[in-house]
């Protein structure tokens, strides 16, 4: 029987990243676990987000999974180095794209749009500190709950986007960087309010990519080739399975 990579996520944002693992990794089974009675993690403090996320982690090695990936800029910086400190299984976890942010700078700004607590932990820092010049910081309240409840586009999240957004792209600016999994549904948007000269970056690919590395390193790639199978579990109960199950569909 194939053994699942474990995917996990305060919520359905972390189903971006998935959707793209699936695409890359066809043959593999996954597992899907969203901590939606908790969301958003962003406006927990770190030792709270550390504890929900082990416990959560927890349930994934229940179902003997060989990976995982931790599907969450927030989560990763609680609890990767905690999670990888102590599992025996590999653990990939995600970070914002400043690198290539700073990369492709210009002369003007780099926008990273995170939550409060992925800007405020010591793991964003000292990226900040390699690749943070030119880098204006963004809270990106309201955008979360807005993607739990369905919204990506439209009057409502266009709104929620100029009122976090605009004052800053009063100075010239090269690129957004989404610095959670969430925001990544609302992409389209995003580009629609920063305009077609802001390159818009996340770390969805680089993730997945990664995961991919890894399993060949450690010699987990599967090698049956049939069709893979997704699970999709919450802690919120079987109609956010079925939410969850929607997202990933579209």
């Amino acid at each position: 029987m194939k053994r699942a990579i474990g995917f996990f996520d305060s919520g359905v944002g972390g189903i971006s990243v998935l959707k793209s693992a699936v695409k890359a990794l066809p043959n593999e089974n996954f597992i899907y676990l969203g901590d939606t009675k908790n969301a958003p993690y962003g406006v927990r403090s770190e030792e709270d987000i550390r504890a929900l996320t082990v416990n959560c982690v927890n349930k994934l090695l229940a179902r003997n999974i060989k990976a995982l990936v931790i599907a969450c800029n927030t989560a990763t910086s609680a609890a990767a180095q905690t999670l990888r400190e102590t599992l025996t299984i590999p653990v990939i976890a995600m970070e914002p794209a400043l690198k290539p942010a700073h990369e492709n700078r210009h002369g003007g700004q780099i926008i990273v749009l995170a939550t409060a607590a992925t800007l405020r932990q010591q793991k964003f820092r000292l990226l900040m500190e390699k690749y943070g010049e030119g880098a204006v910081l963004i809270p990106g309240n309201g955008i979360v709950e807005l993607v739990e409840s369905g919204v990506f586009e439209g009057e409502e999240a266009a709104k929620c986007l100029h009122g976090l957004l605009d004052e800053a792209l009063k100075q010239k600016t090269d690129s957004i960087v989404l610095g959670c999994t969430h925001y990544s549904f609302m992409r389209k948007e995003i580009e629609n309010v920063v305009g077609k000269d802001v390159l818009v970056l996340d770390s969805i690919d680089g993730t997945v990519r990664q995961l991919k590395r890894v399993l060949e390193r450690e010699g987990l790639l599967e090698k049956d080739d049939s069709q893979g199978s997704v699970e999709f579990i919450s802690t919120a109960g079987k109609e956010a399975e079925k939410y969850m199950q929607r997202m990933f569909e579209l």
